[in-house]
């Protein structure tokens, strides 16, 4: 373990938050920079995450075991507990008007060539 990451539960958190290590995982295995990942998260410390992802990276099978058991778990869950079509229906389109205003910040951002 470092710094940075501590196991309660068996599950891997940044240290004195209950952010869970997969999530930074998926967010910078899926090309998100550790600054992009820090302006969308309560991480206390740049350092902080700059330390999870060094463990990301030191320690790739004890994450990959880590997070094939996180996806287990969210896959039995979802069996157990299937959600209702209109709460699914409901998500989809509050995803999608998300995505949607994220497009337009995005444009509003880019500055003419």
């Amino acid at each position: 373990m470092n710094q940075c990451v501590e196991v309660h539960n068996g599950a891997y958190y940044i240290v004195g938050k209950p952010i869970g290590l997969d999530v930074v995982a998926h967010e910078f295995r899926n090309g998100r920079s550790a600054e992009a990942i820090f302006g969308a998260s309560l991480i206390g410390s740049l350092a902080r995450l700059c330390g999870a992802i060094t463990f990301i990276l030191e320690q790739p099978a004890e994450v990959d075991a880590y997070l094939k058991d996180q996806d287990r778990t969210y896959e039995e869950i979802k069996q157990q507990h299937p959600l209702s079509q209109d709460l699914i229906e409901r998500f989809e389109r509050g995803k999608a008007e998300l995505s949607s205003k994220r497009g337009r910040a995005s444009d509003s951002r880019r500055t003419p060539t």
